[in-house]
């Protein structure tokens, strides 16, 4: 049987099983829910960070944590810019999103090559971005923008954009009485899961359809408290995303880098070596901070060049790189995110035959050129293998270790018209001869792929 042959019936298998099986609610069976076929052949999607948060913007999206704890910055912060009697809960009046356009939000998310979107619906500070049934009074229909802010960002992503769109939501929150009611019962009752967490995961999905269900907040208790079997079980078996929906690892003490969809392992996880469990980088452009932050230097901030390295190896070694952007209170997305994303953009414009549904290659980094990272891509051709290199070569030689060439061997590189010649190492590897390029036909700026077809060692 051919490789394509291969790769497509194993893509078939894999969406009869998600739509055709049915699970229980124990690790055992959900385990073996195949990941949809989407997720990976998407590799790219955008993360955001957004809530009550976003108005002191300062400290991060942990700020009402630190209040309570007193962190001397948030103390000095609180004491310098509000009156002494200002609590967390009065930023919410605060949070109008009134510049919020998500038809401008899925445009630009369009234009940075990302396959998929995951916004924050509640984060840890319990405030809800949906007009839900389960938080009165503290939920951004009935505080703050008076609006759906999920509901109208999926509308406009799914009218707007090729990208699926996600939810984030925490299982816990830092101040709820519920949970802090169980949290002194030593989690031995469930009060805050069954009147809090477990409605809105249920109310979401039923509202929102989502195509990724981002979990967090799972650290202080096992999935067992949370009840996560049972809605996954539900999720998979019944829900209106029964058969396209995927979801993370963090559902439970007991579950990260465990149990779960695709793994999370911990926040920017990026192994730099291939791993045997799909697995996603959640990572950010503000080195600092998940959210916007007024006092962020430039140099806070990870350039284009560092952001294209983190995709490339992430991607050869068998993942998916969730990009995260914090939007300001009213709204925007901030300029300086604005402009990382278009122009990863402008990269996969290029490049992204490189990166979307793509496979590991049997090696991920080369040996006789650093910063030279694989892909591959079955098709009717046969395989190619992409050399994504970092930098541009010296010499205008590219030294490759990896590739074994054959007689029918070509080489080229992505965006430039033509084939490039190569030496054959003795037993293997190759050097690419390369023919000066004008400066306006450079293909793009930060990396650059050479497609290889046609090797011996596939």
């Amino acid at each position: 049987m051919a490789a394509a042959q291969f790769v497509l019936l194993c893509t078939l298998l894999s969406v009869t099983l998600a739509a055709g099986a049915r699970y229980d609610p124990t690790w055992e069976s959900l385990d073996q829910r195949p990941l949809p076929a989407w997720y990976d052949e998407a590799k790219f999607g955008i993360f955001l960070h957004w809530g009550v948060f976003s108005v002191p913007s300062f400290a991060g999206a942990w700020f009402q944590e630190f209040l309570l704890n007193k962190r001397p910055d948030v103390v000095e912060f609180m004491k310098k810019t509000h009156r002494p009697d200002f609590t967390y809960a009065d930023f919410a009046a605060q949070f109008t999103a009134e510049f919020y356009n998500p038809d401008e939000w899925a445009e630009i998310f369009n234009a940075s090559g990302a396959r998929y979107v995951v916004l924050t619906t509640k984060h840890h500070e319990g405030f809800c971005n949906w007009p839900t049934k389960y938080s009165f009074n503290w939920n951004a229909m009935d505080v703050g923008p008076r609006r759906d802010l999920v509901g109208d960002l999926a509308n406009s992503i799914r009218k707007k954009s090729i990208l699926k769109f996600g939810i984030y939501h925490s299982l816990f929150e830092f101040v709820n009485p519920y949970f802090k009611h169980d949290q002194r019962n030593k989690f031995q009752t469930q009060d805050f899961v069954r009147f809090k967490t477990m409605p809105e995961l249920y109310e979401l999905v039923n509202l929102y359809k989502p195509d990724v269900v981002w979990s967090d907040g799972q650290w202080m208790a096992p999935s067992s408290y949370w009840n996560s079997t049972h809605f996954l079980a539900w999720l998979y078996n019944d829900s209106p995303v029964k058969d396209t929906v995927v979801t993370n690892d963090r559902w439970g003490s007991d579950t990260l880098c465990k149990h779960g969809g695709y793994y999370t392992c911990h926040d920017k996880f990026n192994p730099g070596v291939v791993q045997e469990h799909k697995f996603e980088d959640a990572t950010t452009i503000d080195r600092s901070a998940w959210s916007y932050r007024r006092n962020a230097q430039l140099k806070d901030f990870n350039t284009i060049e560092q952001l294209i390295s983190q995709l490339v190896v992430v991607v050869s070694c068998g993942g998916n790189f969730l990009l995260n952007a914090g939007p300001t209170s009213s709204g925007m997305i901030g300029p300086i995110f604005e402009e990382r994303l278009r122009q990863v953009g402008k990269w996969l414009n290029v490049n992204g035959e490189s990166i979307y549904g793509t496979r590991p290659w049997s090696t991920q980094n080369d040996t006789a050129t650093p910063g030279v990272w694989y892909t591959s891509k079955t098709s009717a051709a046969g395989i190619s293998v992409y050399a994504i290199t970092l930098s541009w070569p010296r010499g205008d030689m590219l030294e490759l270790a990896a590739p074994q060439t054959g007689p029918a061997t070509t080489v080229r590189l992505l965006g430039y018209r033509g084939y490039f010649d190569f030496k054959s190492g003795p037993t293997s590897g190759m050097t690419v001869m390369i023919p000066p390029i004008p400066v306006t036909l450079m293909p793009c700026q930060w990396a650059w792929v050479f497609r290889i077809d046609n090797l011996e060692n596939l």
